[in-house]
């Protein structure tokens, strides 16, 4: 067998590297927490580590590497880090997900560095909810970040929702309606028992099919687009002919087709966002060994696969938060932003 095909036939393809645990929000799905304990600096992989590990990810067949946090845009010049990875030729897309607090004093820099595709957090376009959801002001950088991007980046930038109960479900049209005035795809993203949402429960999801009747309500007949694709969102057309995606992970997982794995800070490899184990790629790379030694373990790993998380958590009767506040706190790594999700 290819070893970079794993037990269920899914190819090893996309990388998710978050670059800093750190973050400028506390949202409330992701960090609602008051207390974090964070990785300590001195851990963290450098930018040539990345840029060596990259290579030996691309050896394997990866294609696609997005850059996360935490927060990317507080890890000090990640322009620089861009550079390196934009000048891998084995790259077909080097991409970001940011929640765009600083990224309209970055976004220059990261696209002249070879920068191809944003993602940007936009929960909500009221102050008072962003405040509620956030813990912090600054919904106007963001906005101010997004037009940012949708003029460096044509029809390269996406707008991720997390649509939550009580929230800001009321506000799936405003969203759309923004996002289509961008320029820019609208991702809804059901709310996900994972990681740091310790407050998480079934009440609060509001799921793909409730999101498709909401649109629907507000813009006539959607139309789903048939792809072969291994991306997280499924993909519908308004009658106008914009796009949008739902990524439905708690309700309608898309555990078969996931081809991605995720890259920590300080260097653990997990292929799976549910996953509770992870490989220590770092101190494989700052002890002897080489590339080959790397990618030989990676290989072992993924060929052995057979993660599908989401899946074994739909078929829980009980559904409440995948790990205690405690847990948490004894290994950050469990945390969503810990791993980039």
């Amino acid at each position: 067998m290819d070893p970079s095909i794993d037990r269920l036939g899914r190819a090893l393809s996309s990388l998710r590297i978050s670059v800093t645990d750190r973050c400028n929000l506390r949202c409330a799905y992701c960090m609602p927490e008051e207390e974090y304990k964070w990785l300590p600096r001195d851990r963290l992989l450098r930018f040539d580590e990345i840029a060596r590990l990259v290579d030996v990810f691309t050896s394997l067949g990866v294609h696609k590497v997005r850059l996360t946090g935490g927060e990317p845009l507080l890890r000090p010049e990640l322009a620089s880090l861009v550079r390196l990875l934009a000048a891998k030729p084995a790259l077909r897309e080097l991409a970001l997900t940011t929640n765009g607090v600083l990224l309209a004093e970055q976004a220059s820099a990261l696209r002249d560095a070879g920068l191809g595709r944003v993602t940007v957090s936009l929960d909500t376009l009221r102050e008072d909810v962003f405040q509620s959801l956030t813990r912090r002001p600054g919904l106007e950088r963001v906005l101010h970040g997004i037009e940012t991007a949708t003029r460096l980046w044509p029809g390269a930038v996406k707008l991720d929702m997390v649509v939550m109960r009580d929230v800001n479900e009321r506000e799936i049209p405003a969203l759309f309606e923004f996002a289509r005035a961008q320029g820019a795809e609208l991702r809804f993203i059901e709310y996900m028992d994972v990681g740091g949402a310790t407050r998480w429960n079934e009440r609060t999801v509001v799921s793909r099919q409730e999101i498709l009747e909401r649109m629907q309500r507000a813009f006539g007949a959607i139309e789903a687009v048939v792809e072969d694709s291994t991306a997280p969102a499924e993909r519908f057309r308004a009658a106008d002919g914009t796009l949008f995606g739902i990524i439905a992970s708690t309700t309608t997982p898309f555990c078969r087709r996931c081809d991605r794995a995720r890259l920590t800070a300080d260097g653990m490899w997990y292929m799976c966002l549910y996953a509770r184990l992870g490989l220590d790629l770092r101190e494989l790379a700052r002890g002897s060994a080489s590339d080959d030694e790397i990618a030989r373990r990676i290989a072992a790993s993924w060929s052995a696969r057979q993660e599908r998380g989401a899946e074994l958590r739909l078929e829980e009767l009980r559904r409440g938060p995948l790990v205690a506040v405690e847990d948490l706190r004894t290994d950050p790594h469990l945390e969503m932003h810990t791993r980039g999700g």
